[in-house]
């Protein structure tokens, strides 16, 4: 494995060895950010390996991103990166696309039943049998400049990322290969929905304990502090605190004394927005009925667990069969939407949320499972 760093520095560098990147059937790609007191992700670095060369390309002095954001959406060149959610997030904000094809090791790494959850360094040591220097995860990446630590940690990410993917494609046989890259398009697909602000209420925390007048005024708050907070770039909780929106819509203060006596309310939050919290909360709570969401559903009741235990028996039995680790088959919530389509009698009915090979596989199989405990 050669060794070798280049520093990418010049836009013209970087538009030539993306061209060059794009000849490639694979690049390795990871990232080093901080993300303390913002909402979105600052890049400190954007990490690319090859197979023979580590490439390290400073975001502090790249102003055209656009060759980049070519090589991230030619389908031609497989993008290998590890555990990426947040990785996506730098990308798109940095460079406006996101990397298709995806092939997360991660996920690689859980198709081939080695371990989903063990972590970047653990995965390089049980497959390539490399020892990687310590992390650097608490460093200050936006610092120049970077410390020889920072720069081998940072170097040694990309080029081990190279070969891990080249180790775990030859163990992959056509098909798991075939849904990690669904799996990757998946993970991007999401990132690319817009997130509407005013249907963030949905998700809050015991909202359906919630009427609908109250739901209104949950809808206008949460909305309020998404805005907010990308306007701001500033975290969520710091523009208002979880905790304090549920008690906001049930209570709904009048004023700054009651307002100070909502749960988890921070003094800063009251001097900064209070006045302006105080009006969201009038007119929201003045909108005519005609205007007020709908209920949100309850959750499920406790009865619905063996039914749910049901489920998740048949992703495990799926996952033996295959070879493949469990967290990979059923997430939680696409096993609560199909309980919820029906419970507790039936009929139930597949949530759109379950798709690809594991509708395939284990669809029929979950609609079984139900029918036979009903």
């Amino acid at each position: 494995m050669a060794n070798e760093v280049r520093w990418v520095r010049e836009d013209a560098h970087l538009a030539r060895l993306s061209a060059e990147w794009r000849a490639l059937p694979y690049v390795a790609v990871d990232t080093e950010f901080m993300r303390v007191d913002t909402f979105y992700p600052i890049a400190g670095l954007v990490q690319v390996g090859d197979g023979q060369c580590a490439y390290l390309i400073d975001p502090l002095t790249i102003s055209d991103w656009s060759p980049f954001a070519q090589l991230l959406e030619d389908t031609s060149v497989v993008k290998v990166l590890h555990a990426c959610s947040e990785d996506l997030e730098v990308l798109l904000r940095l460079t406006g696309s996101l990397p298709t094809p995806l092939f997360d090791t991660q996920l690689a790494a859980g198709y081939l039943n080695i371990g989903f959850s063990m972590g970047y360094s653990r995965l390089v040591q049980s497959v390539l049998g490399l020892e990687l220097p310590k992390g650097e995860t608490r460093s200050d990446w936006l610092q120049r400049p970077l410390s020889e630590m920072q720069v081998r940690y940072a170097a040694e990410d990309a080029q081990h990322l190279a070969e891990l993917y080249e180790a775990l494609l030859a163990k992959l046989p056509d098909d798991k290969r075939a849904w990690v890259l669904e799996d990757g398009a998946e993970l991007v697909a999401n990132l690319q929905r817009e997130v509407d602000p005013d249907e963030l209420y949905r998700d809050a925390k015991l909202g359906w304990r919630l009427n609908r007048q109250q739901l209104a005024v949950l809808r206008v708050l949460t909305a309020w502090r998404e805005r907010q907070a990308r306007e701001r770039n500033q975290p969520r909780n710091r523009i208002l605190r979880e905790h304090s929106l549920w008690p906001l819509a049930r209570y709904q203060p009048a004023d700054l004394t009651a307002l100070a006596r909502i749960d988890d309310m921070h003094p800063r939050t009251i001097r900064q927005d209070g006045e302006t919290l105080l009006a969201l909360i009038r007119e929201a709570a003045a909108t005519p009925p005609s205007q007020w969401p709908e209920a949100l559903p309850e959750p499920l009741p406790l009865e619905a667990s063996a039914a749910l235990k049901k489920l998740r028996a048949v992703g495990q039995r799926e996952a033996e069969r295959l070879g493949i680790a469990p967290e990979l088959m059923l997430r939680k919530k696409v096993l609560e939407s199909l309980l919820k389509s029906g419970f507790p009698d039936g009929p139930y009915r597949l949530p759109d949320s379950l798709k690809g090979w594991r509708r395939e596989k284990m669809g029929q199989a979950l609609l079984n499972a139900l029918e036979t405990s009903a």
